[in-house]
């Protein structure tokens, strides 16, 4: 099952890998001018377009296709949601579905996510080194998965008001209930991120800010302290310290170079552990600087959920892709 909105000629990419692997494919259109509504239905499958009465959303689109799935095809026990800037990799369902299979406590399997061009930005190679992970039990998935469609119904699906970090958010209600999300040793998928430019890399982790608030609100007090800690450092690196450094610039000098000296320090420790977690040197300083300087974006995005919470305003879609 497959959702996507004017991803062009790599939704052919995607749907054609999906239709390698799977007889039965959903797309669901977001509302797309490209033509991808009719692209999807000259490869073959079946496709659902979404109207423009409710906004846009990711998790929209998927319990949309997982409800058309189901009543098409009932006898369905899993779905691989795919996201239309990925392909799948081959062979990918024959690693993951014994998987499934096999242990009855899993609700989800997934595996490894790759940039399909690294090299081409800086941010590409970011995301890259973002999608990777240890293998075993893991706490969240993301929109490439595997999973159980007992699982997905006995949850709820996804909550179609986020406009991101759904899936997380599917997942604290899916441990909650006793399964098991687990990541394997596998190629799953090859992803086209697009951001070439330092504004769609801001853009994109302002969104992260924003889902990692709204998160923290839903399921931060549960015992799953869903994104608190992630909340918590992104409002005191991207806030609070640069906020004292401004108003103490002018009375206390010292203490403005110090909250400054501490950011380097920062950076070194989340290198240390990228380090100790197997990521070569080169790659290791790439991902320190990006995870220190995208607290300030990330503490923009949290402000503005803050301040929709506070007006009582729907959350609004935060794009980062040229549409």
């Amino acid at each position: 099952m497959a959702i996507g909105r004017n991803e062009g000629e790599r939704l052919r990419v995607s749907l054609s890998s999906a239709l390698q692997q799977c007889q039965r494919v959903v797309f669901v259109d977001s509302g797309s001018t490209d033509g991808s509504a009719s692209l999807a239905r000259s490869l073959g499958t079946l496709v659902v377009e979404l109207d423009d009465a409710a906004p846009y959303t990711a998790a929209r689109a998927r319990n949309a296709g997982f409800a058309h799935a189901a009543v098409q095809f009932p006898d369905l026990d899993a779905v691989q949601f795919l996201d239309g800037d990925c392909e799948l990799a081959e062979g990918w369902l024959e690693r993951a579905a014994p998987v499934l299979e096999s242990h009855p406590q899993v609700a989800a399997v997934f595996g490894r996510r790759r940039e399909v061009h690294p090299e081409r930005s800086i941010f590409a190679k970011i995301c890259d080194l973002e999608w990777d992970g240890p293998k075993g039990e893991a706490a969240y998935f993301g929109g490439d998965v595997l999973l159980r469609t007992s699982v997905f119904r006995e949850a709820g699906g996804f909550d179609a008001s986020l406009i991101a970090g759904e899936e997380p958010e599917l997942c604290v209600r899916i441990r909650r209930q006793g399964w098991k999300i687990l990541r394997i040793d596998a190629e799953m998928t090859a992803h086209d991120v697009q951001i070439a430019h330092f504004a769609q890399w801001w853009k994109r982790s302002v969104r992260t800010g924003h889902a990692y608030a709204e998160g923290a609100w839903m399921h931060g007090l549960s015992p799953q302290r869903h994104w608190l800690r992630e909340t918590i450092s992104v409002c005191v690196w991207g806030a609070l310290l640069p906020a004292f450094a401004a108003a103490s610039l002018a009375l206390a000098p010292a203490a403005t170079l110090a909250i400054a000296l501490c950011y380097p320090a920062f950076g070194l420790r989340i290198y240390m552990r990228a380090r100790r977690g197997g990521m070569n040197t080169p790659d290791a300083r790439l991902y320190a600087a990006a995870c220190v300087i995208a607290k300030f974006p990330q503490a923009v995005g949290q402000i503005r959920f803050l301040l929709g919470r506070l007006a009582r305003r729907p959350s609004r879609l935060i794009e980062y892709k040229p549409t």
